[in-house]
């Protein structure tokens, strides 16, 4: 039985992108906006849209060669001028060098008089002119508003507002529109959008007196985009977006480990310490030291000549390299040698978005291959726990994305359950450290153990963590029937330990000198019965040569006798033998 196959699919014709060169904003468009296009940019007084239009004509013209005409109605060319230089754009040197005009338009509502129908083609006769006299492939119409201000009849503003966008079109130039948002719809005449190829949104809101600004494509024709809120953030180098979403599980991992700067706490971990590329809790109550392995941590990639990025949320700078004084640590040197760079706000100086795209920002320009946050729970006091826990996923994907070791230090409030302040981000990270207070005998001491190490083989043990003017250490705790003893306790029952082992120690010498004695005077024993002996047998020699000289004495008299006798020759022969061999006959 035949099957109809399938027709087969034709090539996808992908929608040619303008590029803006804004940051982030050309990934959230998957390469830019509608080439040949229009663009509206709406959102309310004080979002950025004009900032927007203008970074997009300068960045087009100085990065990509393409001329731009800014048509503005509200502002001059020298206020926007002077506007765009606070963000390091040089406007005025691109208007000299002819790669972009500016084209200030001034109407005012009480200085037009109205005669015959009205449209826009003295407008066109402008704009076609300034198009052609720099080649312009950008156009920036800055704002509708006040364009249409003027124009009460509601039927000829929407048809030349149609008018407008296909002229646009016909011209072949990529354009960004502003427009002011309207209240029950994006804009106020409520037809931009519908006319426009591509709409973002801009919104600058204020939720617990935090003003945060945000981003969103709302529409785009014959493309893929994303549809989230973005937070943008405008800096001294332009406007830069935050993609926030969510990567997929698709890392590189590497098999390098780094070290910690602490000698016990890579041995806990192996013997070779974190992976590189992964993301590191570090929980504890306050006081336990969390911002001092950060800094040993610091410390650890400068050594490897790795630049290290510590944003701090609780402390200065100037502060947190003076407390490291105090344990021998000196991280002035690795900021001047531009190792270290800290970044240091409150938390409730920007809202939660804002804060995770002003830490972009800085991680995109100092590259760094270690980032220290310090601590992340001030962060997540400004959000929702599920706003709190989406912010973390994002920081974690895009840093794994770019292999940067990341060190998350948490603070924790005694007395509460160990995983009910982590939950929103425990179970994101590779490896768990954990500091805790132990109080007793008057005491506080500070431990730390490894509650997870995600891929390696880990001390399962608690050990001290000791912090001294030399630095730190981790000593065994001592482990009993009488439970975990740490600080004086511990060294005393080190000291009792040691007592009993010398204790030991001197009876073992005790019976080993008895042993000794009792060895002595067998040998003497043994050497006076040998001298006995060697007497006795030095006796019984003397007596036995005695009585062999007796004999033969004997033998030789009787011998003689003989011969005096006459005897048989060969007795006295034989008798002369028994003499020399001592036998008596």
């Amino acid at each position: 039985m035949k099957t109809n196959r399938s027709k087969s699919t034709s090539p996808v014709t992908r929608l040619p992108k303008c590029p803006t060169g804004i940051q982030g904003l050309d990934e959230i468009t998957g390469g830019g906006l509608p080439r040949g296009r229009p663009t509206l940019v709406c959102g309310s007084a004080g979002c950025g849209k004009t900032l927007l239009g203008a970074e997009f004509l300068v960045r087009g013209a100085a990065q990509f060669n393409e001329p731009g005409v800014l048509m503005a109605f509200e502002e001059t060319e020298a206020e926007l001028k002077a506007n765009v230089a606070s963000l390091g754009f040089d406007l005025a040197g691109l208007v000299r060098s002819k790669k972009i005009a500016i084209d200030y338009v001034h109407i005012e509502r009480s200085e037009v008089q109205e005669s015959g129908e009205y449209d826009l083609e003295g407008l066109f006769v402008r704009l076609g002119h300034a198009i052609d006299s720099i080649g312009a492939k950008r156009v920036v119409l800055d704002t509708l508003e006040a364009l249409f201000a003027s124009l009460p009849n509601e039927a000829i503003l929407r048809a030349e507002l149609r008018r407008l966008f296909r002229w646009l079109k016909d011209k072949g130039v990529t354009a960004v529109i502003t427009a002011e948002r309207g209240r029950e719809q994006l804009t106020r005449h409520g037809l931009e959008e519908y006319v426009s190829d591509c709409v973002i949104l801009l919104d600058h809101r204020v939720n617990d007196q935090i003003a945060t600004r945000n981003l969103r494509v709302v529409k785009y024709r014959g493309a893929q985009h994303g549809t989230n809120e973005f937070p943008f953030l405008i800096g001294d180098e332009g406007i830069s977006v935050l993609p926030i979403t969510s990567l997929g599980l698709n890392h590189k991992v590497s098999n390098e480990r780094i070290a910690t700067g602490i000698p016990r706490l890579d041995a806990m971990l192996g013997g070779h310490g974190f992976f590189r590329g992964s993301s590191i809790l570090l929980t504890g109550t306050p006081g336990t030291g969390k911002t001092i392995i950060s800094s040993n941590f610091a410390q650890a990639a400068a050594r490897r000549g790795e630049r290290t990025l510590f944003f701090s949320f609780e402390e200065s700078p100037n502060q947190i390299m003076r407390n490291m004084h105090s344990i021998g640590l000196r991280l002035e040197p690795l900021v001047k040698r531009g190792l270290l760079r800290f970044h240091s706000a409150r938390p409730s100086l920007y809202g939660l978005e804002m804060h995770l795209a002003t830490m972009f920002k800085e991680i995109v320009t100092f590259q760094p291959q270690v980032v220290i946050i310090d601590p992340i729970t001030s962060l997540m006091d400004a959000g929702t726990d599920s706003e709190c826990r989406g912010m973390v996923t994002r920081l974690v994907d895009y840093l794994k994305a770019g292999q940067v070791t990341t060190l998350f230090t948490s603070l924790t409030q005694g007395g509460k359950a160990l995983q009910q302040s982590e939950a929103a981000m425990s179970s994101l990270m590779d490896s768990w450290l954990l500091l805790q207070d132990f109080e007793g005998n008057g005491e506080r001491n500070r431990v730390l153990y490894v509650l997870k190490a995600r891929g390696m083989k880990h001390s399962n043990q608690i050990r001290e963590f000791l912090i001294s003017d030399r630095g730190i250490d981790l000593v065994d705790a001592y482990i009993g029937p009488s439970g975990v003893l740490t600080g004086s306790a511990r060294a005393a029952q080190n000291s009792l330990e040691k007592a009993a082992v010398l204790a030991s120690q001197q009876e073992a010498a005790q019976l080993k000198r008895e042993v000794e004695r009792k060895r002595d005077a067998l040998e003497r024993k043994i050497s006076g019965l040998r001298a006995d002996y060697e007497t006795e047998a030095e006796e019984l020699r003397r007596i036995a040569e005695q009585v062999g000289t007796s004999t033969l004495m004997l033998t030789t008299e009787r011998a003689a006798s003989g011969l005096l006798r006459q005897a048989d020759i060969k007795v006295a022969a034989q008798a002369r033998g028994n003499a020399r061999n001592g036998k008596v006959n």
